[in-house]
C-alpha cells in the first residue's frame, strides 16, 4: 500500500501557477506633461513722436507730417523732404521750412511771396484754384522738374488736391526768385507780390530749387475753412480741431 503525500491546497496553487506578485495590483496612469507655454512676441514700442522743427507751429507740422506719409504711401515720393510754407504768417518773417525727415533737421528757412490776389504785401488770406485770380493755393503739391524761363530757374508746383490746387500746374504756379523778396525788405515792414506763385529770394532760389526739385513734397498752409474740410492729406483729428475754432 503506497501512502500519498497529502499537500495542502494552497500550496498545490502556489507552486502549479507564476502568478506575478504586482499582477493585482492596479496599473499607475502615465503622468501628464504640463503644456509648455510660449510667451507670445512683444510688440516693440511706437517710436517717439517727431520733435516739430523750430519756427513751426505744432498743427500746421501734424498736417505736413501727415500730407508727406500720404503722398509717400501713395507711391509718389520717394523722398524724405518735406517743404512747409505758412501762409498764416506774415511776410516779413521766414514762412518756408525744408525738413529732411530722414535726419529731422531743418535743411533752410527762407522768405516767401504770396500772389498779389491772396491780400495785402504782408499778409495773406484769400486762396484759389483758378487760373488768372492771382492768388496762392493752398494744400499738398510735389515739385516738378526744374527749368529756366523768364524769372530764372524755376520750379513747377503739381497740385494733388483735386479743386484745391489740382489747377496749380495749368496755372503756371511755380517756386523762383525775385529781388522783390529780401530781408531788407522784410526789415523795412514790406514784402514784394507775385502772380500766385512763391516767390523767394534771388540769391536763395538756386539752392533752394536744387535742394527740393523733382518729386519732393511742398505743403501749404492756411486755416482755410475749404481746405479743413475737404483736404484729404490732412492730420484728420487736428483739422476738426481747426475748423471747430474758425466757428
Amino acid at each position: 500500500m503506497t501512502n500519498r503525500l497529502k499537500i495542502p491546497v494552497g500550496i498545490v496553487l502556489f507552486l502549479g501557477a507564476s502568478i506575478p506578485v504586482l499582477a493585482l495590483a492596479e496599473s499607475s496612469p502615465p503622468v501628464q506633461a504640463a503644456p509648455v507655454q510660449i510667451a507670445a512676441p512683444v510688440a516693440p514700442p511706437p517710436p517717439p513722436p517727431r520733435a516739430v522743427p523750430g519756427g513751426l507751429t505744432p498743427d500746421v507740422w501734424y498736417h505736413a507730417l501727415a500730407a508727406w506719409q500720404d503722398v509717400k504711401a501713395e507711391g509718389k515720393t520717394s523722398r524724405s523732404l518735406v517743404t512747409v510754407i505758412d501762409y498764416s504768417r506774415p511776410a516779413t518773417e521766414k514762412r518756408l521750412w525744408v525738413v529732411d525727415l530722414a535726419t529731422d533737421s531743418v535743411l533752410a528757412t527762407e522768405y516767401v511771396a504770396h500772389g498779389e490776389g491772396s491780400g495785402s504785401r504782408v499778409a495773406a488770406e484769400r486762396f484759389s484754384n483758378v487760373d488768372g485770380s492771382h492768388q496762392s493755393s493752398l494744400g499738398t503739391f510735389i515739385t516738378g522738374d526744374s527749368f529756366y524761363g523768364v524769372r530764372g530757374r524755376s520750379l513747377p508746383l503739381i497740385g494733388l488736391e483735386k479743386g484745391i490746387n489740382d489747377n496749380a500746374y495749368a496755372r503756371g504756379l511755380l517756386i523762383h526768385g525775385t529781388p522783390y523778396v529780401s530781408e531788407a525788405r522784410a526789415l523795412r515792414g514790406t514784402m514784394g507780390l507775385t502772380e500766385g506763385c512763391a516767390g523767394v529770394p534771388s540769391r536763395s532760389a538756386k539752392r533752394l530749387i536744387t535742394l527740393i526739385g523733382s518729386g519732393t513734397v511742398v505743403f501749404v498752409w492756411y486755416p482755410d475753412r475749404t481746405l479743413l474740410s475737404q483736404s484729404g492729406y490732412l492730420d484728420q483729428e487736428v483739422a476738426a480741431e481747426n475748423l471747430e475754432a474758425l466757428e
